[in-house]
């Protein structure tokens, strides 16, 4: 078959921007593999503009112009975006199939009569929602149980039909790749003045956005310093491919620089080129552990289970989809901003010198084949037909409607076993209502406003609750 790709992030031969961009190449070489042609279109930058390819059987284009850097890539002139429809709307007239990586083309019209498959990578920036909340293809594939949660809550409140067209197809992770591998050349030139006979290593292997944990990083290790006496401590930061054109990006880490310096902490931060993606193994078992305490609200985050194949532990932020991906005995899991407990998990595991538990390793290779990740893939796309339009439906809210904590929440317990508050993804913060909780504990499937009624407690209170997004509409849940 003819398949025809679309990603608005830019590409590149041999490195990947982030775990998306991963996983679409694998996706791509499968079907390629296959004996399939493939096309993909994706955004023009100044360092990737010439086509190239990653198979014999597929070529890249870097020639849609939308806005770079990123954020907000539709923010570029009109001709920009005429030039986008016009240019995905010739390649797919002869394709067979049209693949659409993250939902970011937020034209359906353009892609009426070519049967399409869509896929969510985030639930977190505008483009995929705006395409989440377009969608008019004959598949969506989301990456976790918690994104199908998000859309169902949010997308299908208005499209019944949705959850017939959504499948989960988990992101899952080459165990052949990512596996225990001894240290190189290349990865001791690459994170220079590193030792893991010297010193102990802490990895922070994420894009640089405040909301992928870089602050908490740095909070944890003045502890891992000042607190636990890890004096020898090495924190590796890759940094973001293409800085240079990036400014906000610059200016994010000259931030961060500052405030390790005012911590004096100076010394234990190694700030190194960003990792290709054939380093990555020896990346990962280079750590003593790898730290993910940030609050993006992760569809998925490969970086921790590509991290723990590798043989290192990594502490994980309860965000997300993190709080379903592992269960909490194979995994070492803190709340959000808990930089106490979060650093003593860090500590043990680089005083031990513990690697990844037998059961974890165990676990992850059962649940998160890659062969069966682009096996399913494989057979989504390749069986997609034309899509006839979902129709859109606004129930009224009446006094039956059912409410339930929403998915982007939960009930977090501190340490002395009293609930510290529920938990907000989007807001990063706790909130703390004793009447909520409560009738949430009295109503395990959900309560009505009528059930919130005969509890006294206000419409106004209820609306507020929704607005502010700590419940949901549920959807197919009945009493």
């Amino acid at each position: 078959m003819r398949i025809v790709m679309f990603s608005i992030t830019p590409l590149f031969p041999d490195h990947d921007m982030g775990g998306g961009q991963k996983h679409l190449r694998r996706i791509a070489m499968h079907l390629a593999e296959m004996g399939h042609q493939i096309t993909i279109l994706c955004t023009r930058r100044e360092d990737t503009k010439v086509p190239f390819q990653w198979h014999e059987n597929i070529r890249v284009l870097p020639m849609l112009r939308f806005k770079q850097p990123f954020p907000a890539p539709y923010d570029t002139p009109a001709y920009n975006i005429a030039a986008i429809i016009q240019d995905v709307a010739e390649y797919i007239q002869a394709a067979d199939r049209f693949y659409i990586h993250d939902g970011e083309f937020v034209f359906p019209y353009v892609y009426r009569n070519v049967p399409t498959v869509v896929s969510l990578r985030d639930n977190v920036y505008p483009e995929t929602i705006q395409g989440a909340f377009h969608f008019a293809a004959h598949k969506l594939i989301v990456i976790s149980e918690y994104a199908r949660q998000f859309f169902l809550h949010t997308v299908g409140r208005f499209f019944p039909e949705l959850p017939a067209h959504m499948t989960v197809i988990r992101n899952s992770i080459d165990w052949t790749m990512f596996r225990p591998v001894e240290p190189t050349q290349a990865i001791r030139d690459l994170v220079h003045g590193v030792n893991p006979d010297e010193h102990a290593i802490v990895l922070h292997p994420h894009r640089p956005e405040a909301s992928k944990g870089l602050p908490q990083t740095i909070e944890v290790a003045d502890r891992l310093v000042k607190e636990h006496g890890i004096t020898n401590l090495r924190v590796c930061v890759p940094q973001w491919l293409g800085m240079d054109y990036d400014p906000e990006v610059k200016k994010f880490y000259e931030k961060m620089r500052g405030e390790i310096a005012a911590r004096g902490l100076t010394e234990h931060f190694v700030f190194h080129d960003w990792v290709p993606v054939n380093l990555l193994p020896g990346y990962f078992s280079y750590g003593g552990v790898t730290l993910a305490l940030g609050s993006f609200v992760e569809s998925f985050g490969n970086a921790v289970y590509e991290s723990l194949g590798c043989g290192t532990p990594t502490v994980v932020a309860r965000i997300s989809s993190h709080r379903e991906i592992l269960p909490e005995a194979l995994i070492d899991k803190v709340d959000f901003n808990d930089h106490v407990t979060a650093a003593a998990k860090a500590a043990h595991i680089l005083q031990t010198k513990k690697r990844t538990p037998g059961a974890t390793m165990e676990y992850l290779h059962l649940n998160y084949r890659i062969e069966n990740q682009l096996s399913r893939y494989a057979e989504t796309i390749l069986n997609a037909r034309v899509a006839q339009p979902m129709r859109f439906e606004v129930r009224p809210i009446t006094p039956q409607t059912r409410y339930m904590l929403a998915p982007w929440c939960y009930l977090a317990a501190a340490p002395d076993g009293e609930p510290r508050g529920i938990y907000h993804d989007y807001l990063s913060d706790y909130y703390h209502d004793d009447t909520l909780i409560e009738i949430l504990n009295a109503f395990p499937r959900g309560f009505t406003g009528l059930d919130a009624a005969a509890r006294d407690i206000s419409a106004e209170t209820l609306e507020g609750w929704l607005r502010d997004g700590y419940i949901s509409i549920a959807v197919g849940i009945v009493a």
